[in-house]
């Protein structure tokens, strides 16, 4: 196969490692029945083993040399690579009511959207796989009362079990990053519904986060009436990172006749 870099990518880290690639498609090795979604897959490396262990593989792409370099090795994907921008993506026209999962080397600058877009077809997706920025993988699998645990923690872990799979260091990478990397894996817990407002639920977590060296009575006080009764309630002297997701939704309700409209 053709090892030719599109010219556009050589500014960009390779991972080079192919043990490491195995590795992170094998994160999707019970789900072969479902369609895959790869995002980002530039020279393939990840494709490569995806195909290979049999999955129903679409790849979306942004940038068209790679789109070009994949077009010319990889003939098994005709009709299967999508040039666009993930995040602007419907991927209810790509697989309609079907459940699909997602995997990739993902973009480290636009992880964080990618995992909220996911969010977004939760009932759709019962796997999330890949590699991220080592930092933003430990934020993701954080637990309540850790330094790492914010609304990333508390969004995700509400319909997913987040796993932390294991760490990648630079020198797998061409040129090496000056950050460490991580594998995850996100797969579908059975809530259904989550027993509260959920819009409201996202708003109460963003916004406790957003001030999150304060108690929730300082960094929730923009959503309240100013004298109104729970703030007497010993939960408003916590802060944000020593709540779980259950004490979130039980705040939530608590909190939704009163909040400011």
């Amino acid at each position: 196969m053709d090892t030719v870099r599109p010219k556009k990518a050589l500014g960009q880290h390779f991972l080079k490692d192919t043990d490491i690639a195995f590795r992170i498609a094998d994160t999707l090795s019970e789900y072969k029945d479902f369609p895959t979604l790869e995002i980002g897959p530039g020279m393939g490396i990840l494709t490569r083993f995806l195909l290979e262990q049999g999955h129903d593989l679409t790849v979306v792409e942004l940038d068209n040399e790679s789109v070009a370099y994949l077009t010319q090795n990889y003939k098994e994907l005709e009709n299967r690579i999508i040039e666009k921008d993930f995040l602007k993506l419907n991927l209810s026209e790509l697989f309609g009511n079907k459940q699909f999962c997602v995997i990739g080397n993902y973009p480290y600058n636009i992880s964080s959207q990618i995992f909220f877009k996911v969010l977004d077809y939760k009932d759709q997706i019962p796997c999330c796989s890949g590699m991220i920025q080592k930092e933003v993988a430990e934020r993701m699998a954080a637990k309540p009362g850790s330094k790492t645990y914010g609304i990333l923690s508390v969004l995700l872990q509400a319909w997913y079990n987040i796993e932390y799979l294991f760490t990648v260091h630079e020198h797998v990478f061409n040129p090496p990053p000056k950050v460490k990397s991580a594998v995850i894996r996100m797969t579908r817990n059975s809530i259904t519904q989550l027993g509260c407002n959920e819009h409201l639920f996202k708003r109460i977590v963003k916004t406790g986060f957003n001030q999150r060296r304060k108690t929730l009575r300082n960094s929730l006080k923009s959503l309240l009436y100013k004298e109104c009764e729970l703030y007497n309630d010993p939960i408003f002297e916590k802060r944000p990172e020593q709540l779980s997701v259950q004490q979130f939704i039980d705040l939530t309700n608590r909190m939704e006749k009163y909040v400011l409209k």
